[in-house]
């Protein structure tokens, strides 16, 4: 026991001097000078360091008291504790200013047993003496340690070291929940000091890697984790601990001992502080955060899926093209889905046959319609060799993708040792219970690997693309089929005509732009008429599809017929209009006329509109007639003239009925070119008809090239290219009949005629040196003068043209029209028009304006049709 002086000084007593530093020093030494086992290091127990130990916490002071029972000696944390200053302390009676006048007596007595030399040690309740002002001080309970000592001069004294209760119970109660939550907390608790070590964890903690709490006192963070994980950790720690900022779920990787599942924790840093605020190291709370991870990947995955699901939907059919369809899914799955993807599709599917041609085993014809890879467009190896796009192959019958299509359900087809691919999922695409093709799905090595959740939306995406597939597929044959049918529609071959060089050129929609469309009812035809005369025809039928094909079909059926009964053009787009306005009615012409009576009850579903322009070429004269319903107007381009628009009046559509047709008679000069066509070459959705018009005519800058180049010109300088409807072109090049080439001889109304007509003739053949002919023709000749003579009226005319054939035509000016008929064995006449229907190659009759034309038509010799011998033909009448 250490010597107290009983005189009072001015310095600090032992709590607030060397003593109190002593303990200050050993307290804070604690956390850092002894080693992971509690034993000091070296000279660490005799460091100083600032304040930072339980005496921050805990009030202690000290005070002396002299023989004569009155304090001498008053510590400041004395003044702190009871709020005394010392030159008021000293030499007060303890028990006189501090006990409750009801203890003093008792007080009194442990005084003097103090005094008396006795230690002591109890709890006493105190009141704070009043204050200047004489305001009574509160009371506490504070704890005294009373240690016996001597003066200088032997005398006896004592040293009183008292500590608040009050505080002492509220830090007990502070440690005590401290303990509670650090041993009780079902997260990983640890406290690191600032070497990064570990000085305590919680049981929870322990329990997840194993041992007891004190155990892993003195470890660190690289005992526990991996290197590169463990030095991040230490990283954040050290910067924790240098800059007192907090760390708010950080995620943690690791392993736990006697596990191989990689775990992952939420990780709270934040730096722990002595009383005194000086850094003693850093809390960690950790919590398990495996499960939850695994349920986020699960959610993650989820929504994966069904965005890929939408975009599929979004992505996948919009185009009724087979490829293209198979090339959309590819975009979708790749790469967002695997890294590589094929689709085969049925071969026979692809060829148009009526349902895919899948056999039993599997085996069957497929064709590689497309293949994706997000890894360098590395090879599809998954599954044999490897197949390119468009190759046709087969796969074997053992393996799994045949039994994939056998079967109709997916197979898991495992990688190849030291190849790229991990493994694969082949999928049958099946629609409406048809497999239609199959799609593989693979993923490299190093990527996560196929699971169920992947397996269903493999086959999900399967069967959206199947169905999509199988919707083109129809589609495709109905396109097809129509097709077909519109182009037995039109004129096969390259159409000849008399007079005129002929191009023609028909595009179906959306053929350039590689995607099936509806078929158009657009059409054109070139119709060769008696007298070398030829009737060209544009039209278009409103709509699309093959209601609007078989539209088009009927119209150019009536066309031909009416082109053939030789009507003048208006006459034939009247007629035109009714039968377009019967098509639509079950009772035809006449109930379509009904209907329109009564508005509003014809169904607008069944009304079919088309456009027609309809023009007569005499190649004699080289003058065009013009009829025109609804239709673009011609196009003219004159020798040495820019092209211009000939001005035919538009009229009605065909269908809408109603209006009469007017005509345009034009003379076309010999080599002017003559353009008809259809909208879809001058419009289209980014190009207004106008701007189309101007362009085609633009286009027509230079007629003289041969006519076929001319028309690969138009289509190539014009916006062609847009697919939106079908392009019909025709382009006629006038080249008139010589002069030549026309017998034109006009005859008296008598008897003589019919010779002289036959002196005509014959000359006329031996001139174009056509002498093979010129018994036949005197014949027929002879025959038609001779009727006409007989059943007509005014004077006669005579005609003969030759072309690619030999026409013969007679004109009078009756009205009435030859008709043949077959005589019987008794008659003496009637078998003229008999002889001229065999021996002629074509014969008929045809109105004009002043009369009427009789003609007959005779092949030319060493042509492919040979002459009939008239004894032959006359004999066969008898």
């Amino acid at each position: 026991m250490s010597e107290i002086p009983a005189k009072a000084t001015e310095s600090e007593d032992p709590s607030e001097g060397a003593r109190a530093r002593a303990a200050d020093g050993l307290a804070s030494a604690v956390g850092g000078a002894l080693a992971a086992d509690g034993v000091p290091q070296g000279d660490a127990m005799w460091q100083s360091s600032p304040p930072g130990s339980i005496y921050d916490y805990i009030k202690v002071a000290s005070f002396s008291i002299g023989p004569d029972g009155l304090v001498d000696q008053w510590s400041l944390r004395a003044e702190h504790l009871f709020g005394i200053r010392a030159d008021r302390a000293v030499g007060m009676d303890p028990i006189e200013a501090f006990i409750d006048p009801r203890h003093r007596e008792r007080g009194m007595r442990k005084m003097a047993e103090i005094l008396d030399g006795r230690e002591w040690t109890g709890v006493v309740p105190f009141r704070m003496p009043s204050g200047a002002e004489g305001e009574c001080g509160h009371e506490g309970l504070a704890e005294v340690y009373v240690m016996p000592t001597r003066t200088e001069e032997g005398e006896k004294a004592a040293v009183c070291i008292v500590v608040d209760v009050r505080t002492l119970r509220s830090i007990e109660t502070d440690l005590a929940a401290s303990q509670a939550i650090f041993s009780q907390s079902p997260f990983g608790f640890l406290l690191i000091d600032t070497d990064l070590r570990v000085r305590r964890v919680n049981q929870r903690f322990a329990s997840i890697f194993g041992g007891d709490v004190d155990d892993h006192r003195g470890k660190g963070v690289h005992d526990y984790l991996q290197r590169g994980e463990a030095d991040r950790v230490a990283a954040t720690l050290r910067r924790v601990l240098e800059t007192g900022s907090s760390i708010t779920d950080m995620h943690v990787t690791g392993f736990v001992p006697g596990s191989d599942e990689r775990r992952h924790w939420s990780v709270n840093l934040y730096r722990v502080h002595s009383g005194s605020g000086r850094p003693i190291g850093i809390a960690w709370l950790g919590i398990d955060i495996t499960a939850r991870r695994a349920a986020a990947r699960e959610a993650a995955a989820a929504r994966r899926n069904l965005a890929l699901l939408n975009e599929a939907g979004a992505r996948i059919g919009n185009s009724l093209d087979l490829e293209t369809t198979a090339r959309q899914l590819l975009d979708v799955v790749v790469p967002g889905f695997c890294d590589l993807a094929t689709v085969d599709l049925y071969q026979g599917l692809l060829a148009g046959d009526e349902t895919p041609p899948g056999l039993a085993d599997g085996s069957a014809e497929l064709r590689r319609v497309a293949f994706a890879s997000a890894v360098s467009d590395a090879p599809f190896a998954g599954a044999g060799v490897p197949v390119a796009v468009g190759a046709v192959h087969h796969y074997p019958f053992n393996s799994p993708c045949a039994d994939a299509l056998r079967t109709a359900r997916p197979q898991t087809v495992p990688g190849e040792d030291g190849g790229l691919v991990q493994s694969t999922l082949a999928v049958p695409m099946v629609a409406h219970d048809t497999v239609v093709g199959l799609v593989q799905f693979a993923r490299t090595k190093g990527s996560e690997p196929f699971g169920d959740r992947d397996r269903d939306l493999a086959v999900e995406l399967a069967a959206r693309a199947a169905v999509c597939i199988d919707n083109a597929r129809l589609y495709r044959r109905e396109h097809e089929r129509a097709l077909i049918l519109q182009r037995s529609l039109l004129p096969p071959g390259d159409p000849e005509a008399s007079g005129l060089d002929i191009a023609c050129r028909y595009l179906p929609g959306n053929v350039n732009t590689g995607r099936p469309s509806e078929v158009g009812g657009d059409w054109f035809d070139v119709i060769e008429l008696p007298g070398h005369r030829t009737a060209l025809v544009v039209g278009d039928v409103m709509g699309r599809g093959l209601r609007a094909a078989v539209a088009m079909g009927e119209l150019r059926t009536a066309v031909r017929t009416l082109a053939q009964l030789d009507l003048e053009p208006a006459e034939v787009l009247s007629q035109l209009d009714e039968i377009a306005r019967g098509l639509g009615a079950p009772g035809g012409v006449q109930q379509a006329t009904r209907a329109a009576r009564r508005p509003r009850e014809a169904d607008l579903s069944e009304v079919y509109l088309a456009t027609c322009v309809y023009a007569v070429y005499d190649s004699v004269t080289r003058r065009c007639t013009f009829a025109n319903a609804g239709h673009l107007p011609p196009v003219l381009v004159e020798p040495g003239e820019a092209a211009l628009m000939l001005d035919v009046p538009p009229g009605m559509p065909l269908g809408v009925g109603g209006e009469p047709f007017e005509e345009v008679e034009v003379e076309l000069p010999e080599g002017a070119l003559l353009a008809l066509y259809t909208d879809g070459l001058v419009e289209s959705r980014d190009h207004p008809l106008d701007e189309g018009l101007q362009a085609f005519v633009s286009a027509l800058s230079d007629p003289a090239q041969p006519l076929e180049d001319v028309c690969d010109h138009v289509l190539n300088t014009l916006d062609t290219h847009h697919g939106e409807d079908d392009i019909a072109l025709l382009m006629a090049r006038v080249q008139g009949l010589p002069t030549e080439s026309v017998g034109d001889w006009t005859l008296p109304r008598e008897p003589r005629s019919v010779g002289r007509a036959r002196e005509y003739a014959r000359a006329q053949l031996l001139a174009w040196d056509m002498e093979p002919l010129v018994d036949t023709t005197e014949l027929l000749v002879s025959e038609l003068v001779t009727n006409a003579l007989r059943y007509g009226e005014g004077e006669i005319r005579l005609r003969l043209l030759l072309d690619r054939t030999l026409v013969c035509e007679v004109w009078d000016s009756g009205l009435v029209q030859p008709r043949r008929r077959r005589a019987r064995d008794t008659d003496e006449g009637g078998r003229g028009l008999q002889l001229v229907g065999l021996l002629s190659a074509a014969w008929g009759s045809r109105r004009t304006p002043r009369g009427k034309t009789v003609w007959f038509e005779l092949p030319l010799p060493g042509g492919d049709t040979s002459l009939t011998d008239p004894a032959e033909a006359l004999l066969s009448l008898f």
